[in-house]
């Protein structure tokens, strides 16, 4: 080899920026970024596990808009044969827009399913197929019937914004178990943000890198990822190499600001992304069975089969805590699951692309092992009535609000499937048996997770704060 072609120090270092040696130094800028930032601003100091863990990750389906649960999974055979009637009680219930029609039958059948017998309407038939891994909550209440405060109680389990999510508090309790993906990823319905928009994967008060990252199933995965394609490779990496010794100049004067120290992670960890990103969110690598078992090739089911399945992928990678929005924003037609003016067309569209994908998603971790150590929960933020909503003396086809009684339900976690927990009254309108609140459901998930609700903490403000502020009561009927 002549002496022109020898590689020197300069042509040396001009391949290490712009060849393989540029991915390994930013990885280990982000190593370093990140390990800095974790130095001044610790996670948990009372880290879970704080006793022996069911389940090390989360998929949370978000129903958004109010599922009915008296057309779905809380069965009630004397609400047919009050069909038409008014209300025995002469006390005015009082619903979101103060409008209580006469009593209304499902517009659903109800079947016992799968060995166990659990009820399930046939406004879910495939859900209905692994009735035997599911535990349903018949019991559930909420403190509002208003969309965007009950979103939140939900999510966070008080009603005003500015709390941790679960899915924060889960990201900043465990840990994450990759360093190339967010630890708590959001996957948003395709046709919009729920109300409220990203305050529902909020990180509150807790440190910035516990806070939701949307990343969709349809298009571009995530905003700003890749530099434009004007830009030039070396160009990419020498403005990240300025960029973060800027960063880390000015964190060493300001050690304390939390938004700088998640914003210098997220440079070294978006780095990692950038290879991560095509990967995980490439669903063709799937075989052509996993792919029809979600719905994809099926126009109904194809957007919310795409979410599912890419759930999946994302916990194979290591990712935490995964939320999924079935329902998008306000608006005319309604593309969420608020039935307000007819029950069978809202309900039937919404559960035509969510059922089967459903259905696929708890198969196809049974099929691969993950079932038993992933927690899956499925909820919304109220119920709707059991009357329509409707002049008193008409029977309307839409069903109101309803946060005294409502249902949920969960797989996995090795708990015991085809069951149900608590119950509401004769006609589904209020909890009465086994009455669950959101934090009483919270401190059972995080028990499920390993973790004891009282001592998963965060000094904010001068109060101790906690996910299930001072309420919950872990339930050990109910989780099994």
């Amino acid at each position: 080899m002549s002496t022109e072609t020898k590689l020197n120090r300069r042509s040396w270092l001009s391949f290490a920026s712009s060849g393989v040696g540029s991915l390994a130094l930013a990885d280990l800028l982000s190593r370093e970024s990140r390990l800095h930032a974790a130095e001044v601003l610790p996670e948990a100091s009372d880290p879970a596990p704080h006793h022996a863990s069911r389940a090390k990750r989360v998929i949370h389906i978000c129903m958004f808009g109010g599922l009915s649960q008296v057309d779905s999974f809380d069965y009630k055979p004397e609400l047919s044969k009050l069909h038409g009637k008014s209300l025995a009680s002469e006390e005015k219930p009082d619903v979101f827009f103060g409008k209580v029609g006469l009593l209304r039958k499902s517009d659903w059948n109800f079947k016992q399913r799968g060995q166990s017998g659990l009820w399930i309407s046939d406004l879910f038939p495939h859900l209905g197929e692994v009735a035997d891994e599911l535990t349903v909550v018949n019991s559930m209440y909420a403190e509002t019937s208003n969309h965007t405060p009950a979103t939140f109680q939900e999510n966070t389990g008080f009603r005003l914004n500015g709390f941790p999510t679960f899915g924060a508090w889960m990201s900043y309790g465990m840990g994450s178990e990759t360093d190339e993906l967010p630890s708590y990823l959001v996957i948003p319905d395709t046709r919009g943000l729920p109300a409220g928009g990203s305050i529902n994967w909020s990180n509150g008060f807790l440190p910035a890198r516990h806070q939701g990252v949307i990343m969709r199933s349809k298009g571009k995965p995530v905003d700003d990822l890749f530099p434009p394609k004007s830009i030039s490779a070396d160009l990419d990496i020498e403005t990240r190499r300025l960029l973060n010794g800027l960063n880390r100049r000015h964190f060493s004067t300001r050690n304390t600001d939390d938004e700088l120290a998640a914003r210098i992670g997220s440079y070294g960890l978006a780095a990692k992304m950038q290879m991560a990103v095509p990967e995980v969110t490439n669903l063709n690598q799937e075989t052509t069975a996993t792919q029809r078992l979600y719905g994809l090739g099926n126009s109904e089911t194809e957007d919310f089969g795409r979410s599912c399945l890419l759930a999946r992928r994302l916990l194979e990678k290591g990712v935490r805590f995964v939320q999924l929005y079935s329902g998008g924003a306000f608006g005319s037609p309604r593309i969420n699951w608020d039935g307000h003016e007819n029950m069978r067309q809202n309900h039937g569209r919404e559960a035509g692309r969510a059922d089967k994908p459903l259905a696929g998603l708890i198969q196809d971790l049974r099929q691969r092992g993950m079932l038993d150590d992933t927690l899956v929960i499925c909820t919304s933020e109220f119920g709707r009535t059991p009357f329509t909503q409707s002049a008193s003396d008409q029977l309307g086809i839409g069903r109101d609000h309803n946060q005294n009684g409502f249902s949920i339900w969960m797989a996995g976690a090795k708990m015991p499937g085809g069951r149900t927990y608590g119950s509401t009254d004769e006609i589904g309108w209020q909890a009465t048996e086994k009455r669950t609140s959101w934090p009483d459901l919270h401190a059972n998930l995080l028990h499920l997770l390993g973790i004891d609700h009282e001592r998963l903490s965060y000094y904010h403000n001068g109060i101790q704060r906690r996910l299930t502020n001072v309420h919950g009561s872990v339930l050990p009927e109910l989780i099994g």
